[in-house]
């Protein structure tokens, strides 16, 4: 296997990897009033709710929060599904770099930029919504973990555009005796 295929393979699997988690990502948006239940419960049988009460009464205020909102206004989740459809957009988005990673590097930047996007988003947001600091911090987590594999997945495509640059030159021709 020729060192342009093999870091076109690794570059590849980077990207399969950033793209099943955004579809996963982007399908827990739909059954959120379903998850938190399960969450809830799934936390109270792990003895979560006496070791971390701060972190299971938050759960439980969100869960709450959403049934509400499910049983009286149930098209606020419509933002949601939406919320949802976007991941799915963008990880078809980043097909394009896995088809051809040097053409479509610029999917890698726009990733790496949304990645940072994340920290000031939590910081303003978070708390003009009421989003407990620890919570915040874990959703910046997303974006800085997020990032690495964006970063070191940029950086194979440089490499690679280096080789096929290196492979395109010409090739000087020796001067006749």
């Amino acid at each position: 296997m020729s060192e342009r295929s093999a870091l076109l393979r690794r570059i590849r699997v980077w990207l399969a990897a950033f793209i099943v988690c955004l579809v996963l990502s982007g399908l827990t948006a739909f059954p959120l009033v379903h998850e938190l239940h399960w969450a809830e419960d799934l936390l109270k049988s792990a003895g979560v709710d006496g070791r971390l009460p701060a972190f299971f009464e938050w759960i439980q205020r969100v869960r709450a929060g959403l049934d509400a909102t499910d049983e009286e206004y149930p098209f606020v989740l419509y933002g949601t599904d939406w919320l949802a459809f976007a991941h799915l957009v963008i990880a078809v988005a980043f097909y394009g770099p896995y088809r051809d990673p040097v053409r479509n590097i610029w999917v890698i930047e726009f990733g790496m930029i949304a990645c940072a996007g994340i920290i000031p988003l939590a910081l303003i947001c978070g708390p003009i919504r009421g989003i407990p600091l620890w919570w915040s911090v874990i959703d910046m987590s997303f974006g800085v973990f997020g990032v690495i594999p964006l970063y070191v997945v940029r950086r194979k495509i440089k490499q690679l555009e280096a080789l096929t640059e290196r492979a395109d030159a010409p090739v000087p021709v020796a001067a006749a005796a």
